[in-house]
């Protein structure tokens, strides 16, 4: 018996079959691709995908940024801003503004190097 997927499933079902491979390459290989994905704005596996001539997958709604917190990161994230480190939801809303605040600070950083009069 064949089940069909909801329809708000079926445009991921060609990423479901996608397996994702790891390469084992040397430190420069990593640094070339990372700064390149960067300069192009592109995730690094999708500079990847570009240096082997495949297409991109659809761009993603929303850039984000990804990070694995253990309940010993919640532990230490929770003493640093006063919450109940049980408090994913807050704690995650605050790690989001200290991204926004240094990302902030790094703008403002560099464009004072690029204009020294300002």
């Amino acid at each position: 018996m064949k089940t069909e997927l909801p329809s708000r499933w079926r445009s991921s079902q060609p990423a479901l079959r996608a397996v994702q491979v790891a390469f084992d390459v040397s430190e420069a290989v990593l640094q070339a691709i990372r700064a390149a994905a960067f300069e192009a704005n592109l995730s690094n596996s999708d500079q990847v995908r570009v240096v082997l001539g495949l297409p991109l997958l659809r761009q993603a709604k929303r850039p984000r940024l990804t990070v694995s917190l253990s309940e010993e990161d919640y532990r230490l994230l929770g003493e640093r801003y006063d919450l109940d480190p049980g408090n994913h939801l807050a704690i995650k809303e605050r790690v989001g503004a200290a991204l926004v605040a240094f990302a902030e600070k790094q703008r403002k950083s560099r464009s004072g190097k690029r204009n020294p009069a300002s």
